[in-house]
């Protein structure tokens, strides 16, 4: 098959992410514009926080408005936002994207628990990273509850030279990606290009190298201050085994160097196709195989090593970073790096070994099929439907825990696509960036699918989830709805979220109300008082004319977390009409909300109120 050439085609200026300065490639012929065009309102969004009007979308993306609304309406069809009044929003289904990475990534589930206890044992906050570029990208984070609290969340992009990660990335770029660092910051000096850092201050020094030269020589590095004023890191790297030590999780092009690993996706060809593996080679006689290690004397140091770099031996490269961060009002960058290195160095350790002992990928059936859905609904909805961008979207979940890197082939199998459309996909994501191909033509996703919504989403909570159904049920079944949970003490329930309903005569009861947990259908549902059906209802027990059904929503594990309830006057509905009439629709919004919640929770924390 012939590569397609690369020539202009007509989209918008920003359709890819790249930080400010950074020339736009050439856009392959057979590229997916609708698909690039969505990618883009997606980046838009998320760097507005998950909202914008219609017409902001169109001043910030130059699509015209018409463009915009069949996306968003696209978008909304696939549940990825939701259309709220006059603003378009970001829906908690399109983290499935993001959790396609992570979850094809490993690392997360690998290595979250270490991390996490971590934090709890110092008290501070602790974080893991991979290399995206020239910045660094989020993969988790354990913070801690304080008025002075971090802001970053997972997937947040950050310019390598102001973090502490970034120094110790940089140990094993090659000429050309320093020099691509330098030629971005001289043309997005003030950083505007990372919209989740303040700007950099004029005409800050550029020390990058002589840290990253430091990062080396110690195997760590300190952020002091390199964000904003009173920030401060302590940051060690975390490597995959070195060969023949068993199998290290595959990361992506951000966090496992490798073949195209911050690089330019390659673009006027076929994925994966013409690329030379920059691995395999022999090692030098009595050099261990991707052991870092300081060039002999008078030699010059390999491309991609810095000079007087510390050797790990039997180590692979770094997959990621782990980081504690705090606050110069509890410690100095100095004091956190003499009192807590020796800690994160034993946790790091610990890291290393489960990575080691890390089993491959456990085979499984493949799913079929994937975007098959699309053709009906462009028949329903006609030409407000971008089928285009549905399936090309639907190709980036065709990755999981199982499936870290699939073939061409594998690709149209999952989704159900034909190959030449798979294809056009993953030649679109490659020149965005969102995808690479490595030598045996195999596809991995990167740590910019993170960009498409997961950190302001990443930041969501239960009651924001439900908001949305609760307001939908209640315009149904015009009666009000309510989502509660259990207080610590197990004696009450705490309403977190309500949608009223449009009546002269209606439940009054406002979000942080607290109730006797058996004297309601909402506590009954939470507590396990259920039905045979598996549900609660409560008839004027609470107070005279007040009758309510409620049913629980579970977590991932199927525990009970929170429940829905829908109340009313007991004139309105008999206690038969209820469970015919109210608890199907009821039924249906707590498994909406599950659904959410669940794809939300498996790789954040989700706050139940």
């Amino acid at each position: 098959m012939p590569p397609p050439s690369a020539t202009p085609v007509p989209t918008p200026a920003l359709a890819t992410e790249e930080p400010s300065g950074a020339a736009p490639a050439a856009v392959p012929a057979e590229a997916v514009t609708p698909l690039i065009r969505g990618v883009a309102v997606l980046h838009r969004l998320t760097e507005a926080g998950g909202a914008l009007s219609p017409s902001a979308l169109e001043r910030a993306t130059g699509l015209a408005r018409s463009t915009i609304d069949r996306i968003t309406a696209t978008l909304a069809r696939m549940g990825y936002v939701r259309l709220d009044g006059r603003d378009v929003v970001l829906a908690p289904r399109l983290m499935e994207l993001g959790n396609a990475y992570l979850a094809a990534l490993r690392l997360p589930a690998l290595l979250a628990g270490r991390a996490d206890a971590l934090a709890d044992e110092l008290d501070e906050s602790v974080s893991l990273a991979v290399a995206d570029r020239d910045g660094i990208r989020f993969i988790h984070q354990a913070t801690r509850r304080r008025a002075m609290s971090l802001s970053f969340r997972i997937g947040d992009l950050l310019p390598a030279e102001r973090t502490a990660p970034g120094a110790l990335f940089a140990t094993e770029w090659t000429e050309a990606e320093r020099r691509r660092r330098r030629e971005r910051r001289a043309a997005d000096p003030e950083d505007r290009g990372f919209p989740a850092v303040p700007p950099r201050p004029p005409l800050a020094p550029d020390d990058f190298e002589e840290r990253t030269a430091r990062a080396a020589r110690e195997d760590c590095a300190t952020d002091d201050q390199l964000i904003e004023p009173g920030l401060i890191a302590l940051s060690v790297p975390v490597r995959g085994p070195g060969p023949g030590a068993g199998p290290a999780p595959r990361a992506g092009a951000g966090a496992v160097r490798g073949p195209g690993a911050g690089r330019e996706p390659g673009a006027g060809r076929e994925p994966g196709a013409g690329q030379e593996p920059e691995t395999g080679q022999e090692p030098k006689a009595g050099r261990e195989p991707g052991a870092r290690q300081e060039p002999e004397a008078g030699q010059e140091p390999e491309a991609g090593q810095v000079p007087g770099a510390r050797q790990v031996p039997g180590a692979g490269g770094i997959v990621c970073v782990a980081s504690v961060v705090s606050h110069t009002s509890r410690h100095t960058a100095e004091h956190l790096r003499t009192t807590l290195l020796p800690r994160l160095r034993e946790t790091v350790a610990a890291m290393e070994r489960d990575l080691a002992a890390a089993p491959p990928p456990a085979p499984s059936e493949p799913p079929a099929g994937l975007a098959t859905w699309t053709a009906a609904s462009k028949q329903e909805l006609g030409r407000e439907f971008v089928e285009s961008l549905a399936r090309g979207l639907t190709v980036l979940t065709a990755f999981d825990a199982d499936r870290p890197a699939l073939t061409l082939a594998e690709v149209a199998k999952a989704t159900g696509l034909p190959r030449a459309t798979a294809r056009r996909a993953l030649i679109t994501y490659e020149h965005l960036g969102l995808v690479a191909a490595g030598p045996d033509r195999r596809f991995t996703l990167t740590p910019r699918v993170l960009s498409l919504g997961f950190p302001p989403l990443s930041r969501t909570s239960l009651p924001r989830i439900a908001q949305p159904h609760l307001e939908d049920l209640a315009a149904r079944v015009h009666e009000s709805a309510s989502l509660a949970v259990l207080t610590p003490s197990g004696d009450e329930i705490q309403y977190t979220a309500r949608a009223a309903a449009g009546r002269i005569m209606s439940v009054d009861l406002t979000v942080g109300t607290r109730l006797p947990a058996h004297a309601t259908a909402l506590g009954r549902a939470l507590t396990g008082a259920l039905t045979e059906d598996g549900y609660a209802l409560v008839d004027e027990e609470l107070e005279e004319g007040l009758r309510a059904v409620a049913v629980p929503v579970r977590d991932r594990s199927g525990r009970p977390v929170a429940a829905a309830n829908v109340a009313l006057h007991a004139a309105r509905r008999t206690r038969e009409e209820c469970v015919t009439e109210l608890l199907p629709a009821l039924r249906r919004t707590a498994a909406a909300i599950e659904a959410d919640y669940h794809v939300a929770a498996r790789f954040t924390r989700v706050a139940l109120v």
